[in-house]
């Protein structure tokens, strides 16, 4: 399968370039910067910035799939996600390409406040809220088109893995929080979605109590 990630070399999309190479799956990888994809095994590297409507077009070619793994840094109001998924939704109709997962996280849609203290008291309103009010820009759009399509909403971050299984709930209850899941189990869970078709058009929160 030919699968495209945008975002490659971010924290979560190198982790899914290393798993879905491993599965003999072949990769293209968007980055702003080629240097930064040279230790991974992408059979093609494409430096551009993921608003580039031409370059979009050019990177989708042939895809079978498209992994949404893009980020940013910064805590200002802005329409990044919902903006750069327009334009990944108009080219993947363009090229044809049917399947796209992407990557938003806890703090989007239903999985407010579902984070664990700290998340949701401090990272969340301190940090956090501007992107994630776009990230529900960014679900909504997809969720209207007509793309085979997965939202994955991972919980915070832990830098190693713990113990007991990942749960996945597409709508939480109050009070469960879910949380303790490194990027490599993101990518893992992500790239085991490739060829299944469970959560076809579903969003789905994953970590662990």
């Amino acid at each position: 399968m030919k699968v495209c990630v945008l975002g490659a070399s971010g924290t979560v999309g190198r982790e899914v370039v290393l798993d879905a190479a491993r599965r003999s799956h072949e990769v293209h990888g968007q980055t702003r910067n080629a240097e930064r994809l040279q230790s991974l095994p992408c059979r093609g590297v494409h430096a551009f910035e993921p608003d580039d409507s031409s370059a979009l077009n050019a990177f989708l070619e042939g895809a079978d799939l498209v992994v949404f793994a893009l980020g940013i840094d910064h805590r200002r109001v802005t329409t990044f996600f919902s903006d750069t998924t327009r334009k990944v939704l108009d080219a993947m109709v363009l090229r044809g390409v049917p399947k796209l997962i992407a990557i938003t996280g806890v703090g989007a849609g239903s999985t407010r406040g579902h984070g664990g203290f700290l998340y949701d008291r401090l990272i969340y309103p301190l940090f956090t809220r501007n992107r994630y009010l776009d990230k529900e820009r960014q679900e909504q759009l997809i969720a209207d088109s007509e793309l085979d399509w997965i939202v994955v909403r991972p919980g915070p971050f832990s830098s190693r893995p713990r113990s007991g299984a990942l749960q996945t709930l597409l709508d939480p209850e109050p009070g469960v929080i879910l949380r303790h899941i490194t990027p490599a189990e993101v990518a893992r869970f992500v790239v085991d979605q490739f060829e299944s078709g469970r959560y076809h058009g579903q969003t789905v929160f994953i970590g662990r109590p």
